[in-house]
């Protein structure tokens, strides 16, 4: 089945019984984005929401909500693109396989975008505060698109070849904004648009943006696919969505517009115009806060006939963008040696945000004939993976040698963990970088978009026998207790609140190192994590990904025993990671009790969501 529209992919899920109409009527504020998340976690099917409190226009969400829908939205387009990733991957390979080039011709086809001089978008016009006005969160700073994609091209080179098509959110409401008039426009570091926005500001002229909401379902998954710069993401949208994408080129305007999108918000980025955006409750599983961001002025806003406003929400994982990561590690797994010599397999870990913790399977064949191997190509594997694509906006990155163990795969997270803490050298394998860029949304650096990384590479024969129980410790400095035994090698202890400022090291830390150097031996535990709540933290895997590694920047919350600086290189005997929320830190994402009851009682007997909830 091919997509040309979002109305023929709901029609084929309702069909198919896939998907839920829910009639009563639904507020967009908090009440479309709780039961969203509740029916997502419940393994739910996509939802369409025929009234909306405050707009004539329906919404659909959960589209992707599971991996078995998202294959099935695709099913008649995966072989095809699967085989022209394939040759990309490996293009000697595809001359022995003659089968995969009709597939792959096909596909390759359909990546050129077709120009048309009319199309369904066209149809309509509305205003700003006529569309859905979601908002997701408690806290958020206004409403937003949550499912936008957004268009831009270069403006010294226009064209599709140079096109930038990117997840950006969109904030449609504050008091900041004229209403009608401007939205705020969030755009993260290392993005596409933001090379386009130079390039106009160099130019010194307002950058064209195009913000399209719904369409073929080809075009979501196209704007977050990491692909390599240069290679547009509409053009990938064409292959996954197995036809030649059409785009109406009006005459005197500078971007095209997307002909079976059911909207198209058309503006452009006011120079030198900058206001504040959020706050927003984001993917890490808390808020990122108000900052200035761009502010794009509305020249109008497009619609379909029939229009249906799409959307997601996201918040500590996982949530529905958890399938989007899932589904493009299947497409792009075969690519990563391709694009990072020496790289077998990487996992973006959900469970601790994406860009928090990186994990990495890779090469160690620098001095093959060293009896004792030691990381070394894996510190150039890691550099590679911290300056291309993607994975640059990673903090933490823990690399591990194939040949140790060839069996091993960086998906298996507790596996993984062991097998580096066996043979982390902790004076040696640590390698940090300081006051670099980091992610935008990640609240735990030094100030916003700076903090710092840091690579933990083990290769070798193991080093220690990892602890398998809670070891004695002393008496603890006062407010540090509940200490709980995690995993082999990690423990969990609770700390008191934090209290210092931000880029400070804590000395209530460095008094928690010197009582446990007392201790008789810690030596089997290469890993000890200070939470808010050990209790919390140590009750399952995703509690402490999520706590470890989204509460704490490498340079400032890394502590150890018997710590110390040779030349400029910081090791210890057992690393100690201080993973309390901070005075500086965004605060977690919370429920609304009031809202959840109101979710609640959508799922009792004769209401739309009974049995699915």
């Amino acid at each position: 089945m091919i997509y040309r529209n979002l109305q023929s992919c709901l029609d084929d899920l309702e069909q198919s019984k896939q998907l839920v109409r829910i009639d009563t009527e639904v507020d967009p504020y908090l009440e479309a984005g709780a039961i969203q998340r509740r029916v997502f976690e419940a393994g739910g099917p996509a939802l369409l929401f025929t009234r909306v409190k405050g707009s004539s226009f329906p919404m659909a969400a959960n589209i992707f909500g599971t991996m078995q829908r998202t294959h099935f939205i695709f099913r008649s387009t995966l072989k095809r693109v699967e085989a022209l990733l394939a040759a990309k991957a490996d293009p000697a390979a595809l001359l022995k396989r003659p089968g995969l080039w009709p597939d792959m011709l096909a596909a390759a086809w359909h990546t050129r975008p077709k120009v048309v001089r009319d199309g369904p978008v066209l149809a309509q016009r509305t205003r700003i505060s006529n569309l859905p006005q979601l908002v997701s969160w408690p806290k958020d700073g206004g409403a937003y698109v949550t499912l936008p994609l957004v268009y831009t091209e270069r403006p010294a080179r226009p064209g599709f070849l140079g096109s930038n098509l990117g997840m950006y959110r969109v904030q449609l409401s504050g008091s900041s904004f004229a209403p009608d008039k401007e939205v705020g426009l969030h755009y993260q570091i290392h993005r596409g648009i933001g090379y386009h926005h130079a390039e106009a500001i160099e130019r010194n002229q307002a950058l064209a943006v195009h913000v399209f909401v719904g369409g073929p379902p080809a075009m979501t998954l196209a704007a977050i696919m990491p692909l390599p710069e240069g290679v547009a993401e509409v053009l990938f949208a064409g292959a996954l969505g197995g036809h030649r994408i059409p785009m109406i080129r009006r005459p005197g305007q500078r971007l095209p517009v997307l002909a079976e999108a059911d909207f198209c918000i058309c503006g452009h980025i006011v120079p030198g115009v900058h206001k504040p955006e959020g706050p927003f409750g984001d993917h890490l599983g808390y808020y990122s806060l108000t900052h200035d961001f761009p502010v794009m002025a509305v020249d109008e806003v497009l619609h379909r006939n029939g229009a249906v406003w799409p959307f997601t929400t996201v918040g500590r994982p996982p949530q529905e963008d958890t399938m989007f990561g899932t589904f493009i590690h299947e497409l792009t797994a075969e690519l990563i040696p391709q694009v990072f010599g020496g790289v077998h397999e990487v996992h973006a870990v959900d469970a601790a945000g994406v860009h928090p913790l990186l994990l990495a399977v890779g090469s160690e064949r620098y001095v093959p004939y060293a009896e004792d191997r030691q990381p070394q190509e894996l510190i150039t594997n890691g550099l590679s993976l911290l300056g291309t694509s993607q994975t640059s906006l990673s903090k933490y990155v823990l690399l591990a040698a194939r040949e140790d163990e060839p069996s091993l795969s960086c998906q298996d997270v507790p596996r993984f963990f062991q097998h580096v803490l066996e043979r982390l050298d902790l004076s040696r394998d640590m390698h940090f970088i300081t006051r670099t860029t980091m992610d935008t949304l990640d609240y735990s650096g030094i100030s916003l978009n700076q903090g710092s990384k840091v690579l933990w590479t083990a290769a070798g024969r193991p080093r220690r026998v990892l602890g398998a129980r809670l070891p004695d410790l002393p008496a603890l400095p006062p407010g540090f207790g509940s200490v709980r035994w995690f995993a082999p090698g990690i423990i969990v202890v609770s700390g008191p609140a934090h209290a210092q400022p931000r880029d400070t090291h804590d000395p209530g830390m460095d008094e928690l190192c010197r009582m446990l150097e007392a201790t008789t031996d810690l030596s089997g535990f290469p890993l000890v994590v200070v939470a808010d709540d050990a209790e919390f933290c140590a009750a399952s895997w995703d509690n402490f990904l999520w706590v470890t590694f989204t509460r704490s920047d490498p340079a400032t919350d890394t502590y150890g025993l018997h710590a110390g600086i040779r030349c400029k290189h910081w090791g210890c005997s057992s690393m100690v990671i201080d993973a309390r929320l901070k005075t500086y830190h965004a605060p977690p994402l919370e429920t609304v009790p009031e809202i959840e009851r109101r979710v609640d009682a959508l799922a009792l007997p004769g209401q739309p969501l009974y049995g699915i909830i």
